[in-house]
């Protein structure tokens, strides 16, 4: 039997974050049995039950190392999500050179694949003469953004405050539909934040790697993804191997699925924030009361309300969500809703044929999801890239709609109720729905033999000839 070729993954804390690279491998190894993968993952504080019992699921070919938690107490207060993930990736480096030095004692390490929030650790692939890439769990898109910071901050500078809200046409990146200055993350809109700068030295680092692996396909994202080939500014090798998804086994006795399984084919408005997105209290009263005023039927995730969008990323509130809904609004819906405490099922839900529409807060993971299932959207962004993604859905791809919001950062309920019946009965998302699935065939053939597979392919063969010269 031919030598395994080994590889080396570092994930993020954070199961958002945990799961898609993992998921990579798994995929990586399906098509191409000779890999084994090691994954090193970081924690900030101690490791979540969910990533435990999803780890503990794991092949045999996926090794994984939990490293000692890096405790928030470590940590300056006050510091935001995605600055609290890349803290707690510097804290862990002394463990993961540690974990590298010794696995290349014993064999050798053809690559150090490692998620663009855990980007410091990328130095160590020189050291261990290893191949270097990024894995971005997100649309090419956002990456374009990302790779052309630099040029983009050079016009904001000159402009009168040196912010991108001076800016006065779309930002209009190559291949892809013209951005919104509000749309764009937070932490690049605030170029005076001392993350902005780490933004500015990644997106350098980023095209001196052997690849960026990235979770989107061709047939998504077309115009961004051949840009960024064959742009002039880099060398860089793409590999859009997605859409890749997690795969849950189905639980017959899930309260979800079973009260699903009563529900009318294509009748039900599926409401998620994902595993870490929260409310405030004035909006779940909004969402709650718009849900009931569209007369469609609905099953909610719902979490404890917060003031933070992502509260819930890395920890889950104690406190029993229901409580928080509107006087009545239980016995007022309990015909044609199901509000569901904290978690639900989700690949099983969408793949639901009583489900007809899914209201998300434009997660990647969840939109390729979605898309893997043919499921229409309404966008609802909270935090990080999401806006971004909801501009791709809405705007470029037109298989989602996005609801208006107020002076105050509110979607109202009467708002929430039209885009609600638009999409489940509209003629509007008929369009959308037809359009969903021929992308999700797309998303299928490219799996299959396509596009995604034969990428994969070409990564994996210069993993195998990698020989360290």
């Amino acid at each position: 039997m031919a030598k395994a070729t080994h590889i080396v993954i570092v994930s993020c804390p954070g199961f958002g974050h945990l799961v898609p690279i993992i998921e990579f491998s798994k995929q990586l190894v399906k098509h191409h049995p000779n890999f084994h993968v090691t994954c090193i993952i970081p924690s900030l504080d101690s490791p979540p039950e969910s990533s435990e019992a999803y780890l503990r699921s794991l092949p045999s070919f996926i090794d994984f190392v939990f490293l000692p938690p890096v405790s928030k107490e470590q940590l300056p207060q006050g510091t935001f999500l995605g600055h609290q993930i890349e803290l707690t990736i510097s804290h862990s480096l002394p463990a993961i050179h540690e974990i590298l030095k010794t696995l290349s004692a014993k064999v050798t390490l053809s690559a150090l694949v490692v998620d663009i929030l855990a980007f410091r650790a990328l130095e160590f692939a020189k050291e261990f003469n290893a191949l270097s890439y990024f894995y971005f769990p997100s649309s090419a898109m956002v990456l374009s953004l990302l790779l052309h910071l630099p040029k983009l901050d050079e016009e904001v500078s000159v402009s009168v405050s040196g912010e991108f809200k001076e800016l006065k046409e779309p930002i209009k990146l190559p291949g892809c539909v013209p951005i919104l200055e509000v749309d764009l993350p937070e932490t690049i809109r605030n170029r005076s934040g001392e993350y902005y700068q780490d933004l500015l030295k990644r997106s350098e680092q980023m095209v001196l790697t052997d690849g960026i692996i990235i979770n989107t396909f061709l047939e998504m994202e077309s115009g961004a993804i051949r840009a960024l080939e064959e742009s002039e500014n880099w060398k860089i090798r793409l590999y859009p191997v997605g859409p890749i998804t997690q795969k849950g086994s189905i639980d017959e006795s899930d309260e979800c699925l079973r009260w699903l399984d009563k529900q009318p084919p294509c009748s039900v408005l599926y409401v998620s924030f994902g595993s870490g997105g929260t409310l405030s209290q004035h909006q779940i009263n909004e969402l709650a009361l718009g849900l009931e005023l569209s007369g469609q039927r609905f099953m909610w995730v719902l979490k404890a309300p917060s003031n933070s969008a992502s509260a819930a990323y890395l920890e889950a509130a104690k406190e029993d969500p229901l409580q928080f809904l509107p006087s009545g609004f239980l016995e007022r819906t309990k015909e044609k809703g199901l509000v569901v405490d904290s978690w639900a099922p989700q690949v099983q839900v969408l793949s639901h044929n009583s489900v007809g529409g899914f209201l998300s807060h434009c997660g990647w993971n969840s939109i390729l999801e979605s898309v893997k299932e043919g499921v229409p959207l309404i966008t609802w962004p909270l935090f990080a890239e999401q806006k971004m993604n909801a501009v791709i859905l809405a705007d470029e791809l037109k298989v989602a709609l996005r609801p208006k919001v107020n002076d105050n950062g509110i979607v109202e309920k009467g708002e929430i109720a039209n885009v609600i019946k638009c999409l489940m009965e509209g003629e509007q998302g008929k369009g959308m729905r037809e359009r969903m699935k021929n992308l999700k065939n797309s998303a299928a053939n490219a799996l299959k033999d396509g596009s995604s597979t034969k990428t994969l392919s070409q990564l994996a063969s210069q993993l195998e000839n990698w020989s360290g010269n």
